[in-house]
């Protein structure tokens, strides 16, 4: 499993470490909604699945802020951020943002995505930061485990994953 930290202090990742070349595990997320969404509802499309703690905290906020910015630039790439915020706490949040083009789901209701993509922090029941792309095929192009929780992704290179993707 990757080795993940958070605030400086080793977190335990539980579910299964996703690699470049892995078919895509589906899971079952909410909308903001409350209704059901699956890797499944994408099929067909390229992915960038950004995964966040906490959507209303700083880096979090940044990560999905650039992401929406970058997604307007993206064709045919569906950009999900997954966190375990409540649904109503993710709308309200995006709403107050002004974010547009990218999908905020919550895993909060059974881990399913966390699990699936080997991101639950066991002690904090919070999703470690992290970067899927998952191509129209369902396969996985990138992977990036951010090793400390507080910092950034490499935005750069998830973009381009998502660009090479088909």
């Amino acid at each position: 499993m990757a080795s993940v930290t958070f605030k400086g202090n080793p977190v335990t990742l539980v579910g299964t470490e996703v690699k470049v070349g892995d078919k895509a595990p589906n899971f079952t997320v909410l909308a903001n909604d409350l209704s059901p969404v699956t890797l499944e509802d994408t099929k067909g499309q390229v992915r960038l699945i950004s995964v966040v703690p906490s959507i209303d905290t700083g880096v979090c906020d940044a990560q999905t802020r650039r992401f929406n910015e970058e997604a307007a630039k993206l064709d045919n790439v569906k950009v999900l951020t997954v966190s375990v915020d409540l649904p109503f706490a993710q709308k309200r949040w995006c709403a107050a943002a002004g974010i547009e083009n990218v999908q905020t789901v919550s895993d909060h209701r059974d881990l399913s995505f966390g699990e699936a993509y080997g991101v639950v922090m066991q002690e904090l029941r919070l999703l470690a930061r992290s970067v899927f792309v998952v191509d129209s095929t369902d396969t996985v192009t990138y992977v990036e485990y951010v090793g400390e929780g507080t910092d950034h992704p490499n935005y750069e290179a998830a973009l381009e994953a998502a660009k090479a993707a088909k």
